[in-house]
């Protein structure tokens, strides 16, 4: 629909809506204050006919008729227990027959002395009365009268009021239809050259005689004037930008809200892996991994997404995503990949040292300390000095089994086993970690099987492995725990193992313990000084013996792993069992 007929019908409508709302008002207003009027006559002629009521109750019927004769509306006499004792309407031989008026709410209202109202329809005489009641006389004087002449007036003055809204509703159609077409006609002629700006022809600017449609046509030359100017600016800075896009190593994706791409530099192509001239699918097929496609979801919600890696065709890049203020969102893409290797080598070697020089280091550090602050005698002196100088020593062979440890993992290490007293190397694990051990107030001991005494294997693997097992459980043991270290001899196997009383560890992360930095609790892990890489060793360097390490752990209930070795013969023949996870 055109201008013009929306500014008629627009008009039209609140005319007819004013029009029913004058109505409307004008009943419901005049009907109130007619029955209010009606009302208080009522209740003046109630009293006076309260006054006029003779003693003699005989007379009431015919005093009531004769009353009613001269003022047209229907008097009755109540006594105060609602009984109908004399009623104009109603011939006296017939008064018995009528309800008990006690429950009606003017009744009501008058026998506790108060004036009462009513309107409703009469059973009686079979029309709608208002009924006015006052106190007095035999109990109640009811005075009541037909409403059809209030019903009557409001007609009357509906029809007055209905008339002059017609009229005034033709004449706001005539000048809305005059005033429509005055400012309709410089309108559409403003919107013609409003297309010929977008369509980038010359434009013709109407003159209408109107202040503000002139204003108007005036704004809208000043705007062509200035788009003419930042469309050639615009055109420049997008040939600049599209320059410095393309000059940078970083990718930049660009895309519209529904998330189809708009925009992608050579270096965002050569990551993804297309070709330049190659069309790029929308953002949710480019990027298929979950992480990825969770940074675009994110974009395209408004959310900004800031550095997190993802892996693409084995690469990580490092992304980040902001979202447009015109809808979509634009991700830049880095390539991390070499970057986030150097990172795993350095923090792998880090934790190892960390982890695997902490223990000696305490030990010489606690020994020390012992002789300069205590300075006992030299035999005791002599003792100190040579467990610092076997930690010194276990520190070079911590070192060395670092890396041994990575040429394990790369197949080229190998150990050098040879017959190991179980004994002698529990002893001395023992007395490295007995410090720690009394400091949380935890019991070492052992339980070696008289058949399982001696192991062939290498001896400062054998030590590594008890040191790194006892180590952990101590951390994980409580105060009064026991931490065993036990030996035993099953079906061609030699089994080294470990039992604590600790926390144990949860079932979902049994699997996983001997994996490299995992951590069943990271939070517990990091304040015991645990780095995740204890057990990730014991794994390695059993396993470069041909044997195989298994955990058994309930929460709660303590942790026992068991390290099982090949039983080597004098030929030099390993025997290991057919099922080794039943040892476990």
């Amino acid at each position: 629909m055109k201008f013009a007929g929306r500014l008629v019908l627009g008009t039209v409508m609140v005319l007819l809506l004013s029009v029913v709302v004058l109505l409307s008002m004008s009943e419901v207003s005049l009907r109130h204050d007619l029955e209010e009027d009606f009302a208080v006559a009522l209740t003046r002629e109630a009293k006076l006919i309260r006054e006029t009521i003779p003693r003699d109750s005989a007379l009431w019927q015919s005093e009531v008729r004769r009353l009613s004769a001269q003022s047209e509306h229907r008097i009755t006499l109540i006594d105060r227990g609602g009984v109908v004792l004399a009623d104009s309407d109603v011939p006296g031989d017939q008064l018995a027959t009528l309800e008990n008026h006690a429950t009606r709410a003017e009744v009501r209202s008058a026998l506790g002395g108060q004036v009462g109202r009513a309107v409703r329809g009469s059973a009686s005489i079979g029309s709608t009365l208002m009924y006015v009641a006052v106190p007095g006389g035999p109990g109640v004087v009811r005075v009541a009268a037909d409403l059809s002449q209030v019903t009557e007036t409001v007609r009357r003055a509906q029809r007055s009021v209905f008339l002059a809204a017609v009229i005034a509703l033709l004449v706001g159609c005539v000048l809305a239809v005059v005033a429509g077409r005055s400012i309709a006609q410089p309108l559409t002629a403003i919107s013609g050259a409003a297309r010929a700006i977008a369509a980038g022809n010359l434009p013709r600017f109407p003159h209408s005689g109107i202040p503000d449609i002139d204003a108007l046509v005036g704004a809208l030359r000043q705007m062509h004037l200035q788009l003419a100017e930042r469309f050639d600016e615009l055109r420049r800075e997008q040939a600049e930008t599209s320059a410095m896009l393309e000059a940078m190593v970083e990718g930049v994706i660009a895309a519209d809200a529904r998330g189809r791409v708009i925009l992608a530099n050579e270096a965002a192509r050569r990551l993804l892996g297309y070709d330049s001239g190659s069309p790029l699918p929308e953002l949710r097929q480019l990027f298929r991994a979950r992480p990825a496609r969770e940074i675009v979801d994110a974009a395209l919600k408004g959310e900004a997404v800031s550095d997190r890696d993802i892996e693409i065709d084995g690469q990580t890049l490092q992304a980040s995503a902001r979202s447009l203020p015109t809808g979509g969102m634009v991700m830049v893409l880095m390539d991390q990949t070499e970057m986030r290797r150097l990172e795993s080598v350095r923090r792998d070697f880090v934790a190892n040292v960390s982890h695997e020089l902490k223990t000696p280091l305490t030990s010489i550090s606690g020994y020390a300390e012992t002789l300069i602050a205590d300075r006992p005698d030299s035999q005791t002196t002599q003792r100190f000095l040579e467990v610092i100088l076997n930690n010194a020593r276990r520190m070079q062979r911590l070192v060395d089994s670092l890396l041994d440890l990575s040429r394990i993992e790369s197949g080229s290490w190998q150990p050098s086993p040879e017959a190991v007293d179980i004994s002698s190397a529990a002893r001395e694990v023992r007395e490295g970690l007995q410090d720690l051990a009394r400091e949380r107030g935890v019991v070492l001991e052992t339980d070696l099987s008289p058949d399982a005494r001696t192991i062939v294997a290498d001896p400062d693997a054998i030590r590594q492995v008890l040191t790194n097992l006892v180590d952990n459980a101590i951390r994980y043991t409580a105060e009064g725990g026991k931490v065993v270290i036990t030996s035993r001899k099953q079906d061609g196997e030699a089994g080294l193992g470990v039992v604590d009383t600790g926390s144990g560890i949860a079932r979902e992360h049994i699997g996983r313990i001997f994996e490299r930095f995992y951590r069943a609790d990271p939070s517990r892990s990091r304040d015991e000084g645990g780095t995740g890489l204890g057990l990730a060793i014991v794994k390695h360097l059993v396993e470069a013996h041909g044997g195989r390490v298994f955990a058994e752990s309930e929460r709660g209930k303590g942790t026992a792993i068991t390290c099982w070795f090949p039983l080597l013969l004098q030929d030099g023949n390993a025997g290991p069992p057919e099922n080794p996870s039943s040892k476990a």
